[in-house]
């Protein structure tokens, strides 16, 4: 795989594969439907009035959802675990790109991957304000979270995060290209990691992540149930 080449979960970096999925694929419909979704919410978030069009949604969607409540599993909690059942919703892999599949998230892209390090960019549109124009603070603390655990998982080292601290030095424009990367270490507790968001190289806020050490082979040995129907 070339090293400006996104991984996705599958993916082999550096001539070995990455770890084991944490879960099932989204489908495409999913990651189709969340991006544009995360699209609408900007837009009804930018509305000058009321429109015809959002009361033609609610309709529509509350007809949706109807639809959909009928087409999934009757017990949302997640089907993990030995005692799952055919009844509990599907886990999704919450591993790699995040918000890919679900709006609530941001989504990011890697351009280069390795033991140690990584970097990548991301744009933050227009729902996940805060103060003017800016990026609301809690969005980039879970822009942190997913970027510092997928570098974590991809390249064969992961666990559940210890701490997270945030240090916001400069406001983060929406709607503006931005570059981030990742450094790592192992220390005796496990894993820290810092990752950096910049403008044009100027930094603009840090994330450092205090992690577990497991290998992805311990992580994903929780068995995650498959959906219906699909290949063993």
């Amino acid at each position: 795989m070339a090293q400006d080449e996104h991984p996705p979960a599958a993916a082999v970096i550096d001539g070995r594969p990455t770890a084991p999925r944490f879960g099932e694929e989204p489908l495409r419909q999913t990651r189709e439907a969340s991006a544009a979704l995360r699209r609408i919410a900007g837009l009804l978030v930018s509305l000058e009035h009321e429109h015809p069009t959002v009361d033609a949604m609610i309709a529509q969607l509350g007809a949706w959802e109807d639809e959909l409540t009928l087409a999934v599993p009757r017990d949302p909690r997640p089907r993990f675990g030995p005692d799952q059942t055919v009844d509990q919703r599907v886990y999704l892999d919450h591993a790699f790109d995040l918000g890919s599949f679900n709006p609530s998230f941001p989504e990011y892209r890697f351009a280069r991957i390795d033991a140690e390090s990584a970097r990548g960019s991301v744009t933050f549109p227009v729902v996940y304000e805060g103060p003017p124009g800016l990026v609301h603070g809690g969005v980039l603390a879970s822009f942190f979270d997913c970027v510092i655990q997928h570098h974590n998982c991809a390249v064969g080292s992961a666990g559940k995060t210890r701490s997270l601290d945030i240090a916001y030095r400069r406001p983060t424009p929406l709607l503006t290209a931005l570059d981030f990367d990742v450094t790592r270490e192992i220390t005796e507790r496990g894993l820290r990691s810092t990752s950096r968001l910049l403008l044009d190289g100027q930094v603009l806020c840090t994330g450092e992540l205090d992690s577990v050490a497991m290998s992805t082979e311990q992580l994903a040995a929780r068995d995650f149930g498959r959906r219906q129907g699909a290949r063993a």
